[in-house]
């Protein structure tokens, strides 16, 4: 039976539980940690001076992602973010357009729906996935949208509405199921954003592979990283060419002469960052392993404090655990920011969720839904540190 405290006596239970975790030094939020052959493929570039868009191992960790997700195609870029806007193009978003995507979310999968010239459309979250409310979702749509010519409208600004993008928040799956029975009943683009959430499998099948396209990110902080980075994952072959294609400034393969047939992007990822995502990918096994020891050791020493809890993965799932996820409850959400603050002065690199994208000056005017539930988790979540390494006790 879980005893009730005073906020003092809270906010030091909850420092004292972490440092049971991580120890009694400094410690950020999430590490990148270099244990595998990083520094033998990176001196492998250097000797070969194959260190920007040409080079083996740019193919080699597209075939790596490949081998791990399932899917049958990944194209490297520059980033996420550069991911997510070609795999909106290639699924047909279109300037003007709306896409949903939730509010809870990293600015960059509204960014990214944006750069294309569409309006991001926000949706609601719920506490079993951190991920879209798919119930209010479908009843939303149902009341707000009308078919017409194939094509969603919505019924308010009378745009098309093009596609739907879930995220998969901190690593763990949406209901992909759900999210495809809705997309496949309103004329909805399914591409998913699972940028944080690679390693990560709904009913046994990878994230990022249940859309028409999906895509990820391997910036410094994620799971594996090559310095910055991304890719689009897809199962369509044309798809795949036509997104190598754009991200290759839409060059027309010629021995000497340089022509390209489309307005293009130079999003390829470089050879040496490939390198380091091959040795990086080599260990994600590894990393995942000690991802999901880290919750457990957390969920040990949270498990007797009253007015928290530690978030777990659905049974049908398998999450990455990329970031470790404290949920506060009704009764303690006025001491978040006396949390954040004290274990933040401690050395204790913990962070709230993201602000909600509706309530951030780029994306105030954008159509919503009701965002009971993503304001909710907004004022209950804590990330605590997260890298792999701290389930080893070392750093």
């Amino acid at each position: 039976m879980k005893a009730s405290v005073d906020s003092n006596g809270f906010i030091a239970q909850i420092v004292g539980a972490i440092r049971e975790v991580v120890g009694p030094e400094q410690v950020a939020l999430h590490e990148p940690r270099f244990d595998g052959n990083e520094w033998i493929y990176l001196k492998e570039c250097l000797d070969s001076n194959y260190v920007s868009s040409a080079g083996k191992f740019v193919d080699q960790f597209e075939q790596s992602l490949t081998n791990y997700t399932g899917a049958k195609y990944a194209i490297s870029v520059v980033n996420g973010t550069a991911a997510l806007q070609i795999a909106l193009k290639l699924a047909g978003v279109k300037r003007g357009e709306e896409v949903l995507s939730p509010a809870l979310t990293f600015v960059a999968t509204a960014n990214a729906i944006s750069y294309l010239g569409a309006i991001p459309h926000f949706i609601d979250s719920e506490e079993r996935s951190l991920g879209i409310d798919v119930l209010k979702l479908r009843e939303y749509l149902g009341a707000n949208t009308e078919e017409q010519s194939g094509l969603c409208v919505n019924k308010s600004t009378k745009r098309v509405i093009r596609a739907l993008v879930p995220m998969h928040t901190f690593g763990h799956p949406s209901d992909l199921e759900q999210l495809q029975s809705i997309a496949r009943d309103f004329n909805l683009v399914l591409v998913e954003d699972a940028a944080e959430s690679l390693g990560s499998f709904y009913k046994g099948q990878h994230t990022g592979t249940f859309g028409l396209l999906g895509s990820l990110s391997f910036n410094g902080n994620k799971i594996i990283t090559t310095g910055g980075g991304g890719a689009i994952l897809t199962n369509d072959e044309g798809l795949a060419r036509r997104a190598k294609h754009l991200t290759t400034t839409a060059k027309i393969s010629h021995r000497w002469e340089f022509d390209h047939d489309a307005i293009g992007h130079n999003y390829r990822m470089p050879n040496i960052n490939a390198a380091l995502g091959c040795a990086q990918i080599e260990k994600l096994p590894e990393k995942i392993n000690s991802k999901r020891e880290l919750f457990k050791r957390y969920k040990e020493e949270f498990k007797q404090i009253s007015g928290v809890s530690i978030f777990e993965e659905s049974s049908d799932r398998k999450s990455n655990y990329w970031l470790q996820t404290l949920l506060l409850e009704e009764d303690s959400l006025r001491l978040r920011d006396s949390v954040l603050d004290i274990s933040n002065k401690l050395g204790i690199e913990t962070r709230p969720a993201w602000k909600l994208m509706s309530n951030i000056a780029p994306y105030r005017s954008s159509p919503a839904m009701s965002l009971a539930g993503a304001n909710s988790l907004y004022r209950r979540i804590i990330n605590l540190p997260s890298s792999p390494a701290l389930s080893l006790g070392t750093r």
